[in-house]
């Protein structure tokens, strides 16, 4: 199995190599805008907006650029900060994405798959206090899934101008949860929404759906190996944390945030059966040793593999701070019981508290995600949900039901967080197709006229629809 399977963060998950070739947009090119006034000066236009790089590709201009953000939306003179975006420019005359993983921003050019199947612009924004993106010194109170969704508000507006076509907005796991949180708090600014594999925690300390899930899901066959070797790596615990402590000492990586190098030994093995199943697929359980033969060594490198020993240092979950104080504070997420580790497990899956620093407090709000999960139930106009059947996350989906408007809830078979809509199967995909080109009001008339023929207007490109392997962390209550 291949190490890189642990390290796949939702910032590309649904950036993907379109499967369908399709047909090319008009004569959309990079061309400058009709002014004659060059993109990247009226970019640049923008109060607020400066450019730090831009970087060639074939096809397009693409700007990596900082944008002034004030910390407080309700008080804006209260202080700034500087956001990253990034600007995937195809066309003025084109429908632009505006895509959030709900982490860092990708420097590299990139496309997700909504902007692919309607050949447009990208715009790509850092989710607020992921660094750099951060203010200075951080009132950690203003992060919040309003503030961010304000930051997203601000952008829009300001491109908007530039931009004047449809807009669709996306992401996937937290960035589609990103997309949702955003969608609820500004309805109007959006022509569409695409969110992959979101999770929707609604009631926080409620989770036994992830229960039967992880009961369920894949074959019992596969369900009983990894079951098996979870509950091996804590029976074997002192060798196998000997083995962590060397790996630690020559990585140079330190446990102060979590408190001790066993703390951090149990968050990785008791994340393996949900990281398997969110990253990996039934057929790469072939590559799991039986546990009961398996030497020390095979136990190490198959949890490494797949949970990532790294993950619980200090210096990886610096980078994720962000992320655990949401998760702590408004987003939640699930607990799992693992009754195979009953009498084994010394922390259970710690909460979100434990993984940031204890200078920055911090305090739950049980109304946000019920707020959310009601909003979209009742409310939802044209947005989508895609799911993958054997992904953990999609155990508590969002759903839509009356009162919503052109809304839709797919699940890819057999998909794990990667799903997509290339991935559902065939009559759904044209279907989510013809909905996305729909919505950017660049729908061809024979697609208007029958949704089974709608295909990516957009040519597969290898290099940019390419997916970057990036584990992101695990949610935890």
């Amino acid at each position: 199995m291949r190490k890189a399977l642990r390290w796949l963060l939702s910032l590309v998950v649904l950036i993907g190599t379109v499967s369908a070739a399709g047909v090319t947009a008009g004569a959309a090119t990079a061309a400058e805008p009709a002014t004659g006034t060059d993109i990247k000066d009226r970019i640049l236009s923008v109060p607020g907006m400066s450019l730090i790089e831009e970087k060639p590709y074939p096809g397009y201009r693409f700007f990596v650029l900082n944008y002034t953000q004030p910390v407080d939306h309700r008080h804006p003179w209260r202080g700034t900060f500087k956001q990253r975006i990034t600007l995937l420019h195809k066309d003025t005359s084109r429908p632009t994405v505006f895509f959030t993983s709900g982490y860092n921003v990708s420097t590299t050019p990139r496309r997700s798959e909504p902007t692919a199947i309607i050949d447009g612009n990208q715009v790509s924004l850092e989710y607020r206090y992921f660094t750099p993106s951060r203010p200075a010194p951080a009132d950690w109170s203003k992060l919040d899934i309003w503030q961010a969704a304000s930051d997203q508000h601000r952008v829009f507006k300001a491109l908007k101008k530039i931009y004047d076509k449809n807009w669709l907005s996306t992401g996937g796991s937290k960035g589609g949860m990103t997309a949702t949180y955003y969608e609820r708090h500004y309805p109007n600014d959006m022509d569409g929404v695409v969110a992959y594999v979101a999770p929707n925690d609604v009631v926080n300390n409620e989770d036994r759906a992830y229960d039967r899930f992880l009961e369920n899901v894949g074959t019992e066959e596969c369900r009983d190996k990894l079951n098996a070797v979870q509950r091996e790596a804590l029976v074997r615990r002192e060798p196998l944390e000997a083995m962590y402590a060397k790996y630690a000492a020559d990585g140079g990586y330190t446990f102060d945030t979590l408190g001790s190098l066993d703390k951090a030994y149990e968050a990785v093995v008791l994340d393996f059966v949900w990281a398997f199943w969110q990253y990996s697929h039934v057929s790469d359980c072939e590559a799991i040793p039986a546990a009961a033969t398996a030497s020390d060594q095979e136990i190490f490198d198959t949890v490494d593999a797949i949970s990532g020993f790294s993950f619980y240092a200090d210096q990886v979950l610096a980078t994720y701070t962000p992320y655990y104080y949401q998760a702590g504070t408004e987003l939640g997420s699930p607990d799992i019981t693992q009754p195979h580790l009953d009498g084994l497990s010394r922390y259970g899956y710690q909460p979100p508290r434990n993984f940031v620093p204890r200078d920055i407090s911090m305090r739950f709000k049980p109304w946000v995600m019920k707020d959310v999960d009601t909003w979209v139930r009742h409310n939802a106009d044209r947005m989508m949900f895609v799911y993958g059947e054997n992904d953990p996350w999609g155990a508590e989906p969002f759903r839509v039901g009356k009162g919503t408007r052109d809304s839709h809830v797919y699940t890819a078979p057999g998909a794990n967080h990667g799903a997509n809509v290339a991935g559902l199967v065939a009559d759904e995909r044209a279907e989510a197709t013809a909905a996305i080109l729909r919505w950017a009001g660049v729908a061809p008339a024979a697609v208007q006229e029958d949704p089974a023929k709608a295909r990516p207007l957009a040519k597969a490109d290898a290099k940019l629809d390419k997916r970057d392997l990036e584990r992101e962390p695990m949610l935890r209550p």
